[in-house]
């Protein structure tokens, strides 16, 4: 969600294990983060001139949060993923890599930036390829 703003992300740990596979993922895997009281914080810095607040509700067995500011904003973000792979090589395990990156644009549509955030390594607790197995009709 930061990542859709001007603000930048100082400190944010990532999940050590994949524990989610795709179907239904709305987010590249891994631009997500960790919160841990007392032990592993998100922290947030704002550099622009602009008041942001960070407004969250829980809803029954969701967390959900909006960016609010009372400003129009002058940028449009896309969060993406690339390198994305697996590979069978942690004692039996899958590792599941990727690159996170995010382009700027302007309002009108313009390339300003493209630029790395981060690169995640994390162990799957799952079979991976879930959905090719599902298709798989049994002999």
């Amino acid at each position: 969600m930061t990542l859709h703003t001007p603000l930048t992300v100082t400190e944010r740990y990532r999940h050590s294990y994949d524990v989610f596979p795709d179907s239904n993922r709305t987010q590249p895997f891994g631009s997500g983060a960790t919160c841990v009281y007392n032990y592993r914080d998100l922290q947030i810095y704002n550099g622009t001139n602009e008041t942001y607040q960070l407004h969250l509700t829980l809803r029954r067995e969701e967390l959900a949060g909006e960016w609010r500011t009372d400003k129009k904003p002058c940028f449009k973000y896309e969060v993406y993923d690339k390198e994305h792979s697996i590979s069978h090589e942690y004692w039996g395990g899958y590792i599941r890599h990727n690159v996170i990156c995010r382009r700027c644009y302007d309002m009108d549509g313009n390339l300003l930036d493209d630029e790395f955030i981060t690169e995640n390594n994390a162990l799957m607790i799952y079979q991976p390829f879930l959905e090719e197995c599902a298709n798989t009709k049994p002999l």
